[in-house]
């Protein structure tokens, strides 16, 4: 039966690119087949109150700030089927200090929702129409709007048979070496607490800080939309979700029925621009304000967007690519350019991460050690292309240069960290960079994740309800099991035991809190919405 609200095959098509929003009527989506728009409805008017009305005004602090990037205008005649291949359409790498780095639009904005009750065909087709019309009104682009969209396990058992039925089983992408922590080989599978997150599981760990236990959240869904404006993100978000009628200014009904389907059980907001982190300390009167370096893009002064730090989107998915396959689906199965999606929503103690001699005795943490912590502990003398010692002022303004490069030494190079074999001072300091290395590559050396962190700044989950520097979390990755021996890595305890690691030497990890993590499956574009629910 078709719907309502808008004829099947009737549905807005994609419009060149680089190209201004359209209205209905230009776009071949006939205005008798909306519902009557009674106002035009402002950006105020429309803020609800809870998760979207924190963030919108989170937006609205933020977007004073922002400068708007200059960005050159890339060519593509098609949208990706992988959803998340956002490549083709932002712009190149820039150099700094003759290292690569590249960067995606400057908002970030993470939806976690959950189902009221099962969706529809109905539903189903109300969905893929309601993507087709975002992306016909925004270019797909930077100064537009990209859109993902991932599905938890929770939406999956809502299918007949559930996620381990016959239904689901038939499609879904299997791991091909090894099995969860639930015993399933499924691709898709429940986050689980990382070894150092506090947690019941964790009973020895503790956070000096922040020191809040880890949630495996429950959603069913999780939208991503990516922006160079806040308007933007704001303007998609209440037109799906709280019945605007608004799409980029033009007299678009809301899809029928999203705000009862739907409940949005958080909205977090990530931003990514040169300095932007510092400014925001600046407005806030953040204790460390000065030690945060005023040219990087992240909170911790060392900007982690470098182009080898990521691999080719194909990697991640299901079918995968020549450097690594990691499922058994391949090229022509259902859910082939699909790939699992793992957010987490971090609070990063930055006054310890920041500590000067007077608060942490006898050095503080000094840029030297800092670098270590991130990447890896060798000898940061050596000009190889290796972090340097920094500034003589190792905390003022970062203690050192912000754009650094993210060499690979090897996935064995994390044990000689731990061993303290050709590490500064011949230090035992573990490296995240390097940690996270003993297993997120391919044996050609190519990255199989493509990061997509970046900072936020919210209360969400803070014990007394203040603001906090956060890391706002998210990575594409062929299997949920690829991802959880990755944080494995990343914490390295094996190491850190077995050759006498100083806990206050691992890595980042006495930096960070994760309060929330969730695994998602982001199915290809062709079947991103409600996958799987035209078969039942």
């Amino acid at each position: 039966m078709v719907c309502c609200w808008r004829a099947a095959g009737r549905g807005i098509r994609p419009p060149a690119f680089g190209g201004s929003a359209l209205r209905r009527e230009e776009v071949g989506i006939p205005v008798d087949l909306a519902r009557p728009f009674t106002s035009r409805v402002s950006r105020r008017s429309v803020v609800k109150a809870g998760a979207m009305g924190l963030f919108a005004a989170e937006l609205a602090v933020l977007g004073k700030l922002v400068t708007k990037p200059d960005r050159m205008a890339l060519a593509a005649t098609s949208l990706p089927d992988i959803q998340f291949d956002i490549g083709n359409f932002i712009a190149p790498a820039q150099n700094f200090n003759g290292i690569p780095f590249r960067f995606g639009p400057v908002f970030t904005g993470f939806a976690t929702l959950r189902l009221n009750r099962a969706p529809t065909k109905t539903d189903q087709s109300n969905l893929a129409i309601a993507l087709n019309d975002i992306e016909a009104v925004f270019p797909f682009s930077p100064s537009g709007a990209f859109t993902f969209i991932s599905y938890g396990v929770p939406y999956f058992n809502r299918l007949p048979g559930g996620i381990n039925g016959a239904l689901v089983q038939q499609f879904m992408p299997h791991i091909t070496s090894g099995r969860n922590p639930d015993g399933t080989t499924n691709a898709l599978a429940e986050a689980v607490p990382s070894p150092t997150d506090v947690s019941s599981a964790n009973p020895g760990v503790t956070k000096k800080t922040f020191n809040v236990a880890v949630t495996i959240e429950r959603n069913d869904m999780l939208l991503t939309v990516r922006s160079d404006s806040q308007n933007n993100l704001n303007n998609i978000l209440n037109w799906l979700f709280f019945n605007s009628n608004n799409l980029g200014g033009n007299a678009i009904a809301s899809p029928p029925g999203f705000s009862t389907l739907f409940t949005v059980t958080s909205a977090r907001l990530m931003f990514q621009q040169n300095g932007l982190p510092k400014q925001v300390a600046t407005q806030n009167n953040l204790p460390y304000t000065a030690r945060i370096r005023d040219t990087s893009p992240m909170w911790m002064s060392m900007a982690d967007q470098q182009v080898d730090g990521s691999g080719p989107a194909a990697i991640t998915t299901f079918a995968g690519n020549a450097s690594a396959h990691l499922t058994d689906k391949v090229a022509g199965n259902y859910f082939d350019n699909g790939s699992i999606q793992h957010l987490s929503h971090v609070i990063q103690d930055l006054a310890q991460f920041y500590a000067t001699a007077a608060q942490d005795p006898p050095d503080g943490e000094t840029y030297q050690e800092r670098v270590q912590y991130m990447f890896r502990s060798n000898d940061t003398s050596t000009a190889d292309g290796l972090p340097n010692d920094g500034f003589a002022d190792q905390f003022t303004n970062g203690g050192g240069p912000a754009f650094l490069d993210n060499r690979f030494q090897g996935p064995g190079d994390a044990a000689l960290n731990a061993q303290g074999i050709g590490t500064f001072q011949g230090a035992k300091r573990m490296g995240h960079e390097s940690a996270l290395q003993r297993s997120s590559r391919a044996a050609d050396g190519t990255p199989i994740h493509v990061r997509m962190d970046g900072p936020g700044f919210n209360n969400m989950d803070v014990p007394g309800g203040s603001n906090q520097p956060k890391l706002q979390f998210t990575v594409f990755v062929p299997t949920a099991e690829f991802f959880r021996v990755m944080r494995v890595n990343q914490a390295s305890l094996d190491l850190v035991n077995q050759f006498g690691v100083a806990d206050d030497d691992n890595g980042l990890e006495r930096f960070i809190t994760p309060t929330r993590r969730q695994n998602f499956l982001v199915p290809p574009r062709r079947h991103r919405a409600f996958p799987l629910l035209e078969l039942t």
